[in-house]
């Protein structure tokens, strides 16, 4: 068993175990939260702090250099997604706690805080590497972000109604950290971050997580695409959720962001090694949107 702190509410944690027994009764692995001798989900200790109980599940994390073990992470995310429509009766009340941001607000939201970056940094008189990174590349990452943003609003538009028809359950964090390889089966753990939503933003990260380690290696890329879909079939509209995400540079806005609500005296060397990286793969991202994702 694993012993987690909990700051959530009592609502949130009774919706995921709602998930999670759904999930085990349909095969999979998952872990599933033990309720205390009183049936309580978060155990109160001292008066103010609350915690979880939760099954521990053996494996390792899901292995980014081996091909075979990517693919079959892809399938199951694929299967999950099937499982995790239409799965749970929600209230009014649920339904609304439940709900993520549209992917068009998020966008938005993020092109406001990279103005206000650039913005601030243009008026410091003497800049660092980062900085001066930063002054160089905006535009091209800017050009991009503005239209990823345009392009969502537009999507949203048409289609806004069969993309919020299609909200289902959303894992929110279903990189390979939380998919565990067994001997075997593959288990899938941490469903803290589950929401309503559009579950092409959960392939989307998962399989940016992939391109990034791999410098968006396209045939790698197609692979994972065709091992979801032999699952769960993308639709066009979905597509283009999917290739309006992939648009948006949002590494090079976290870093940014991230540095914009630092201690902007010291930049760690980490994150201008990151803008480098980001400079560096763009041409292979481009490409692999436009080839993989796009399908021109």
């Amino acid at each position: 068993r694993l012993i987690r702190e909990y700051s959530g509410s009592v609502q949130k944690l009774e919706t995921e175990q709602k998930l999670l027994l759904h999930l085990q009764e349909q095969g999979y692995l998952v872990d599933r939260m033990e309720p205390d001798q009183e049936g309580k989900l978060a155990s109160v200790w001292r008066e103010y702090n609350s915690y979880v109980v939760k099954e521990a599940l053996e494996g390792r994390e899901c292995d980014t250099r081996s091909e075979s073990e990517i693919m079959k992470a892809a399938s199951l995310l694929g299967s999950l997604h099937l499982s995790m429509r239409n799965c749970m009766e929600l209230s009014e009340e649920e339904y609304v706690r439940m709900i993520g941001s549209d992917a068009e607000d998020e966008l938005r939201r993020h092109n406001r805080e990279l103005k206000k970056a650039r913005t601030f940094i243009r008026g410091k008189r003497k800049k660092n590497e980062f900085e001066l990174r930063v002054i160089g590349n905006f535009e091209i990452f800017a050009a991009q972000a503005v239209e990823a943003e345009r392009g969502m609003e537009r999507l949203y538009e048409i289609h806004g109604k069969e993309i919020a028809d299609g909200y289902a359950v959303c894992h929110g964090e279903p990189d390979y950290h939380h998919i565990l390889i067994g001997n075997g089966y593959t288990a899938v753990t941490e469903f803290n971050q589950m929401h309503l939503g559009v579950q092409m933003e959960d392939l989307y990260y998962f399989l940016r997580k992939i391109m990034e380690k791999h410098d968006w290696n396209e045939r790698l890329g197609r692979q994972v695409m065709e091992s979801y879909e032999r699952v769960l079939p993308v639709s066009e509209v979905e597509r283009q959720v999917l290739y309006y995400l992939f648009l948006y540079p949002e590494k090079y806005w976290k870093q940014i962001n991230f540095y914009y609500n630092a201690n902007k005296a010291w930049v760690p060397a980490k994150s201008t090694e990151k803008i480098r990286k980001l400079e560096a793969q763009q041409e292979a991202r481009e490409s692999f949107i436009q080839t993989v994702i796009q399908g021109v």
